[in-house]
């Protein structure tokens, strides 16, 4: 049975560049906060109720836990097999359906308007992850995965290929800003939004986290390099923080991949966090955007760390 540490500093935390101790507090160590779950995704933060909405995908629903209470119920069921959440300058959520096959708003009367779920008339694959932008935009992934079977979505034929695409806010035209990508999954912009990191995973031999520039236009990308070649490791979602370190969900495989992989602005591997399950995807959260939400497995883990999550914009409330 998995039990928080009772020790100072945590070891299931590992400095492998120096540069990573500046980031960790030594009397803070990984908590779980929340079990249960078949395969746990897209956690978002919601500082105004104090309470991370995260998904379970093959259970078809949404589970909140709220940090006054440490309960941990459940949000929303059925979900339509959701998967990524993130929220938009209205602080209103923002979801990627697998089964629905398509990018969702919830309003504040609770009701659920549909962004978009077609391109040039083809449905979409299976939205996987989504994050939104200081000008109001949308972007999200939309890879197959959820198509292949009935655990995480319903078998259906592809009619797009795996694309990366934008939701202006005003018009609600979808955009296709690449079809490059192989397997696009976790994504999120650098501080200054200049740049666009994105999981490719059905990259080969390795999967791979590749850099995109965002055009001046701010609505495109330009030229992309790989920034991280996982390896043997997996990587999955992927949030940065206000120094510009990449914090990637990571394993699968072997015990001691699991976890979160932290990688600086330079690319190199500089901390993990390690976990008893395979992280999928994460997020800042907390007061002060200091506390690290991780969905991994079965279960949902924290821990506060001594920087924040990027956030160049900030939620207007109704």
């Amino acid at each position: 049975m998995w039990q928080t540490s009772e020790r100072y500093p945590d070891p299931r935390i590992e400095i492998i560049d120096p540069r990573f101790s500046r980031y960790l507090h030594f009397n803070a160590a990984v908590e779980k906060l929340g079990d249960g779950m078949r395969w746990a995704e897209g956690p978002v933060w919601f500082g105004d109720g104090r309470y991370v909405l995260v998904s379970d995908i093959p259970n078809d629903r949404i589970m909140r836990w709220d940090e006054a209470t440490g309960a941990f119920s459940v949000f929303r069921q059925p979900s339509r097999n959701a998967n990524g959440n993130t929220r938009d300058l209205q602080g209103r959520l923002i979801t990627c359906e697998h089964e629905g096959r398509r990018i969702t708003r919830t309003e504040y009367d609770g009701s659920i308007t549909v962004l978009a779920d077609s391109y040039q008339g083809k449905r979409l694959n299976s939205p996987n992850d989504v994050v939104v932008k200081s000008d109001g935009s949308i972007w999200f992934t939309d890879p197959p995965f959820g198509l292949g079977g009935w655990y995480e979505g319903k078998p259906a034929p592809q009619e797009l290929p795996a694309c990366v695409y934008r939701l202006d806010p005003e018009t609600g035209e979808l955009t296709m800003v690449t079809d490059r990508a192989q397997g696009p999954n976790g994504l999120c912009f650098s501080p200054d939004e200049r740049l666009l990191y994105l999981v490719e995973s059905r990259a080969t031999p390795n999967r791979l986290i590749t850099v995109h520039e965002v055009g001046a236009d701010g609505r495109s990308l330009g030229e992309s390099r790989v920034f991280i070649d996982c390896g043997v490791g997996t990587s999955d979602g992927i949030r940065c923080d206000i120094h510009g370190n990449l914090w990637c969900g990571w394993g699968m495989g072997s015990e001691e991949l699991d976890g979160v992989a932290v990688f600086a602005p330079d690319g190199k591997r500089i901390g993990h966090i390690h976990l008893p399950e395979r992280c999928a995807n994460l997020c800042f959260g907390g007061v002060h955007r200091n506390r690290l939400f991780m969905a991994a497995g079965k279960s949902l883990y924290s821990l506060f760390v001594n920087t924040q999550g990027a956030a160049p914009w900030h939620v207007q409330r109704p």
